[in-house]
């Protein structure tokens, strides 16, 4: 989300599964769609089938992604920002960018402020006590009116900036990098070069395999780079498709599951911010270019102040701040990770968990099993039992000293009741309740409901500090214990409150309290005339559904904002509004009006000379190659894994990145990363297609299908360590060891590493001390570090260092 959203405005996958059929090339890394996304996976093949399309696929392990691929580039864990380095540099160096697109819609142009510097591997503004950069160092020069001075040709426009910084990135230091045979990269970088004319569009897909590092943030913003080089963003068949691991993933991220944000990606108030004017002027961008749209910037105050309306109403009102004081104002990162680093410290009195289990999706497991022993209470929402809601039963724990008291709260599984997933292109769709409810469980929903309206009780009854947040708040619903998701739908999509009529459009949220809207990108997925999300008018008819052949189906379900199905689509059209491609329109100026899928960009304006920028989300109007939205460096940069097997070859000195957040060191606790020394071997995570996390060790025929906990051994170590599929191995870092059986396989293979060999082993994740089988098995996660990526805080999963010893 970070990533994205520092580069194009927005955080989300830019296209839709469909789209994918309309590349050329697709570059695959860090996922495994064949697998983990079986369905949208026959998205790229179709356009393998029917378009010719060639799929790279770059992962450490061949897979059934890989089996179909055209070339399979085996690629150590965690060296993706040299891949794509190398890729821009190849892009660069050789003038194949698309040289239209990126002079008018990125910020090549732009002039970086002076000061700007990058040595050592070390950006200018880096606090070494705080352990953290000022990312406001990384600034554009500007005049008298606080825009950005624009001269591509200066020594300091971003485009020349980048060519220096990746100029370090040719074929040869990629290969000692990633490992990576040279011959084979140049032949990648061949085939996406190509991908910069206006006949030709790039997709790249990604997961986990990219966000899960310490780096994860700075991986998918390189990628993100190359696309704006090559004009691939908001054209059909390009853009950066973030894969989803569940079907809701997106539509959570949406609503606010991330501690930092508020719905609609409204940042969180911070301490200091008394006023919804101070919160605008941290928090909304002003414009960078004088044809910038900077939309989100310039609505920020509609789309907050329709948000508390949405919560507090009649309450809310414009001599309070329209309650701008009852949201809270954290101090304190309060991301997953810290939150259990604080109750470490012994910090958290109380955890609730709804829908995940902390001991086995979380980093350093066992470090986690001690945060939740020194809890108060722990508090379970979920179907069956869990990890966490048994976390006192766990091999080694003695339960007769732990004192937390565990509540288990049965929750209704997402078939046993009716709502929407949005899918990872956007796609808002409802669903139907399959079976009703078992036993005691209740929607997770009611439950807490029904919690907060009995902590109401309490400061009714017995008063209490800043009671207003919880007594004013509204619940509009017909049984405020059991509001029925159709009623939070429509509360979410936003109403007129002078008329009562749901809106249409976000456009016409208001600053005046007279609107109200519990996620402004969701207004307009349930207007007067019902709910979107049901709708279907899809295949059935594709000359009626579909009339622009692009396969957008504008009449199936609803994807935000504004039932868009290609974000940044302005740019899919050149400066005069003509398709790059006229074969894959996304949108063109015709006979006055924007035609083809729902313009990204104002409906009105035409293209010209005045026109304003195609990126309407940034405050510069263009994609930004460099961008201070990270916290690691307004250009991506190679760094090492916090737990490498070699040092950084660009700049041994700085090899890991110095903004990863440390969390044992930071809290006063030995740092616990291994050292090549005593784990000599790279290990990396990832999901089975016959599981869904830990949920499915509790479905006999999955369980069946995969039984028992294993890891992946590669043929030519398992040789030297004397390993043959079956035998039980013992898998060891420096925070823990799992014992398991060991699957020998040519999936896994050597890698040659600036002349030395490195070995990469693989662990499936689903397994724990709770489902079907059980006993024999451990936490995956009781091997993987404590430390956060600098931007989100993400855990570093995919890239860490082992042993393995046979039993």
């Amino acid at each position: 989300m970070v990533s994205l959203a520092a580069t194009f405005g927005r955080g989300a996958m830019t296209n839709h599964w469909r789209d994918i059929r309309h590349a050329d090339l697709i570059l695959v890394n860090g996922a495994n769609p064949a697998e983990a996304h079986p369905v949208g996976f026959r998205w790229l093949m179709r356009a393998k089938l029917d378009r010719a399309a060639k799929i790279i696929h770059a992962d450490p392990r061949f897979t059934r992604t890989s089996a179909v691929a055209d070339t399979y580039v085996r690629i150590r864990t965690g060296t993706d920002v040299a891949y794509f380095g190398g890729l821009i540099n190849h892009v660069l160096a050789n003038r194949l960018y698309h040289d239209d697109y990126v002079r008018w819609a990125t910020n090549a142009g732009f002039v970086v402020k002076e000061g700007y510097a990058f040595e050592d591997g070390m950006f200018n503004g880096f606090d070494e006590e705080q352990g953290v950069y000022d990312a406001t160092s990384w600034a554009y020069e500007t005049d008298e009116d606080g825009h950005a001075r624009i001269d591509l040709d200066h020594p300091r426009s971003v485009l020349n900036l980048l060519r220096e910084h990746y100029r370090r990135y040719d074929p040869d230091t990629v290969a000692r990098i990633t490992g990576i045979p040279r011959e084979q990269f140049v032949e990648v970088a061949r085939q996406v070069g190509e991908m910069g004319r206006p006949d030709k569009v790039m997709t790249i897909v990604y997961a986990v395999g990219l966000t899960h590092h310490t780096t994860g943030v700075q991986l998918i913003r390189s990628g993100a780079i190359l696309q704006l080089l090559l004009g691939n963003m908001g054209r059909p068949g390009g853009g950066m498709n973030a894969e989803r691991g569940h079907a809701n993933i997106q539509g959570n991220t949406d609503h606010a599951i991330s501690w930092d944000i508020l719905p609609g990606y409204l940042r969180v108030p911070a301490p200091g911010q008394k006023d919804i004017d101070g919160y605008l002027a941290a928090s909304a961008t002003a414009k960078a270019h004088p044809r910038a749209v900077n939309f989100f910037g310039e609505n920020y105050r509609r789309y907050l102040v329709s948000l508390l309306k949405a919560w507090y109403g009649d309450d809310a009102t414009k001599d309070n701040e329209f309650a701008f004081d009852y949201l809270p104002k954290p101090a304190v990162n309060s991301s997953w990770i810290s939150i259990f680093d604080q109750a470490l410290r012994g910090r958290m009195q109380g955890v609730m968990l709804s829908g995940m289990t902390a001991t086995s999706i979380g980093p350093d497991s066992n470090q986690v099993l001690q945060a939740l022993s020194k809890l108060k209470w722990l508090c379970v929402m979920d179907p069956f039992a869990t990890t966490s809601s048994e976390f006192w039963q766990a091999p080694g724990l003695d339960p007769a000293k732990i004192q937390t008291e565990v509540f288990m709260l049965p929750a209704t599984h997402w078939i046993e009741k009716d709502g929407s997933f949005t899918n990872s292109g956007r796609w808002v769709q409802w669903k139907d309740q399959v079976l009703p409810p078992e036993g005691e469980a209740r929607h997770d929903h009611w439950i807490l409901a029904e919690l907060f309206l009995r902590v109401r009780d309490l400061y009714e009854s017995q008063g209490g500090k800043f009671p207003d947040p919880v007594l004013r708040m509204e619940l509009p619903y017909r049984n405020q214990r059991k509001p029925e998701l159709d009623e939070i739908a429509q509360e979410i999509n936003g109403r007129d409150l002078r008329t009562g009529r749901r809106l249409s459009t976000f456009a016409d949220l208001g600053e005046d309290g007279t609107t109200s809207a519990g996620d402004w990108i969701y207004t307009g997925h349930y207007p007067e005339e019902g709910n979107l999300a049901k709708r279907r008018d899809g295949v059935q008819d594709p000359a009626a559904n579909d009339p622009t052949g692009m396969g957008f189906y504008p009449g199936w379900a609803w994807s935000w904002p504004a039932n868009r199905r290609v974000l940044y689509n302005r740019a899919s059209a050149d400066e005069d509004g003509r398709p790059w491609d006229p074969e894959r329109p996304g949108i063109a100026w015709q006979n006055g009006q924007w035609v083809g899928d729902v313009p990204d960009y104002p409906a009105t304006a035409g293209p010209g000379a005045d026109a304003p920028l195609p990126f309407i989300m940034t405050a510069e109007g263009v994609g930004r190659l460099f961008s201070n939205g990270v916290a690691d460096g307004p250009f991506p940069e190679h760094y090492e894994p916090i737990e490498s097997p070699v040092a950084n070859l660009l700049h041994p000195e700085v090899s890991a990145t110095p903004a990863a957040f440390r969390y044992d060191e930071r809290a006063g606790r030995p740092n616990r990363f291994g050292t090549v020394a005593d784990y000599p071997y790279v290990a990396t995570s990832y999901r089975l297609t016959e599981h869904e996390h830990y949920v499915t060790q509790n479905v006999e025929h999955l369980v069946q299908l995969q039984p028992e906990a294993f890891v992946e051994v590669p043929a030519g170590l398992a040789r030297e360590k004397g390993i043959e599929t079956g035998d039980r191995v013992r898998v060891s870092s420096m925070r823990g060891r799992l014992e398991v059986r060991a699957v020998v396989t040519r999936r896994l293979g050597p890698l040659d590493i600036d002349g030395r060999q490195v070995w990469q082993i693989g662990i499936p994740i689903h397994w724990g001390f709770v489902g079907i089988n059980t006993g024999q098995h451990w936490l995956a996660n009781a091997l993987t570090p404590f430390v956060g990526d600098a931007s989100s805080r993400t855990p570093e999963y995919k890239a860490f260092l082992v042993n393995i010893e046979k039993l």
